[in-house]
């Protein structure tokens, strides 16, 4: 019994991961229905685990349930999208500081580098903003404070969806990668204040480029 438990909860996070794939590539629009029968027979599996996953998307924030209409890929309104950028932006801001307190980890340098080497030959819109959520995290982690990466990480697939916006636009790939580039190269050379300066420019002008967006 134990057994076929820890097999139901892999396949539903399983199920969890594809169904976000989805979403983040836009397969699965805003307000569209996730039909549970759908990915049962897809996996050859009853409804359960499906349920299940989208139990966890729901904790995520990915997906909501609206009454008589059941699961949907969550639609976020603006104040939502503002709000869950300020407060990536204040925790990073944050992490800065603890950098300059703490000093630069150059273990987490070369990782940042090492992803960075990756995001310059990436075209894709959807697989540069995970790389991009990747590097940033990065910098949370250097904080060494386990507040601040909780709760960046509790940010999650909601501000990847919404940073995949920003990246869409014209040009804002080749910005991002220079802009990463300068910030590696301010940090090893501990030019902390410089590389906040950056990085908050940086993170204002993906609020600028959704806004646009958001208005076209």
């Amino acid at each position: 019994m134990q057994s076929r438990k820890i097999n139901e909860n892999a396949l539903s996070n399983h199920i969890a991961e594809h169904i976000t794939e989805q979403i983040i590539k836009g397969e699965l629009v805003p307000g569209e229905k996730l039909i549970e029968h759908i990915y049962a027979e897809e996996y050859g599996t009853s409804r359960a685990p499906v349920r299940e996953a989208i139990y966890l998307l729901s904790i995520e924030g990915l997906v909501e349930r609206i009454p008589r209409k059941g699961a949907v890929v969550k639609d976020y309104t603006e104040n939502e999208i503002y709000d869950l950028l300020e407060i990536r932006n204040m925790l990073e801001t944050m992490a800065i500081e603890r950098i300059r307190r703490n000093g630069t980890d150059h273990g987490c340098l070369q990782k940042m580098a090492a992803i960075l080497k990756e995001m310059k030959d990436i075209t894709d819109v959807h697989l540069y903003t995970q790389l991009n959520h990747s590097f940033h995290m990065k910098i949370v982690e250097m904080s060494k404070s386990e507040t601040i990466k909780t709760m960046y990480s509790r940010l999650g697939w909601p501000l990847l969806r919404i940073q995949s916006l920003s990246f869409a636009n014209n040009g804002n790939i080749e910005k991002s990668v220079d802009e990463h580039e300068r910030l590696i190269d301010l940090l090893t050379k501990d030019k902390i204040a410089e590389a906040a300066e950056l990085l908050t420019s940086h993170n204002q002008d993906v609020i600028s480029s959704i806004r646009k967006k958001l208005a076209q």
